[in-house]
């Protein structure tokens, strides 16, 4: 679709920050005019959707300030520069909950926020858990608790999670247990 392409002409950083860095490029659009972009460059995520021996989830509870409320999430974190999405989710997943994953299987990936960022989020199941030691970030605080699938999959229905990457988690591992089971 080459007919839709804009080309960066120019740009300029707006603002580099720990985690987001924000650009302002002039690109050329189709039909040969010129607009502005300003967008949020991402390191990129994993997201988990984390199995244990019974067939719960394991799900977290975190305040997610620029919201200013706590929201129900999968386990997930961003990919440190050099890393590959696999090792970031086996890192984060014992970080935030204190288990080990014996097995990552991909599910999917999602580009959230596709207006004004180039992040990609690569979610996976994990299976084969085994309780290791839990090391939060410093300024990391949540809860970690389990939900059936069933329950999950009817809080995404119902509203009460909203988190675009624990709903698409969830939903995928939801069809890929049918497809699994049939």
């Amino acid at each position: 679709m080459d007919i839709l392409k804009e080309t960066r002409l120019h740009g300029k950083a707006v603002f580099d920050g720990a985690l987001l860095h924000v650009r302002k490029d002039t690109v050329r659009l189709p039909d040969g005019k010129t607009s502005v972009r300003e967008y949020i460059e991402h390191p990129g995520a994993v997201a988990l959707v984390a199995w244990l021996p019974g067939g719960e989830l394991l799900m977290l509870r975190q305040f997610r300030y620029p919201l200013k409320r706590v929201f129900t999430e999968l386990p997930a974190g961003k990919i440190d520069p050099g890393e590959r999405p696999e090792a970031t989710g086996l890192r984060e997943l014992e970080e935030e909950t204190g288990y080990r994953a014996g097995e990552l299987r991909y599910l999917t990936k999602i580009h959230p926020c596709i207006g004004y960022s180039d992040e990609v989020i690569y979610i996976y199941e994990a299976f084969g858990l085994e309780k290791g030691d839990k090391r939060p970030d410093d300024n990391e605080f949540m809860q970690v608790f389990t939900l059936s699938l069933e329950d999950a999959v009817q809080k995404v229905l119902d509203g009460e999670i909203t988190d675009v990457k624990t709903m698409i988690g969830i939903l995928a591992a939801n069809i890929r247990k049918d497809d699994d089971e049939s």
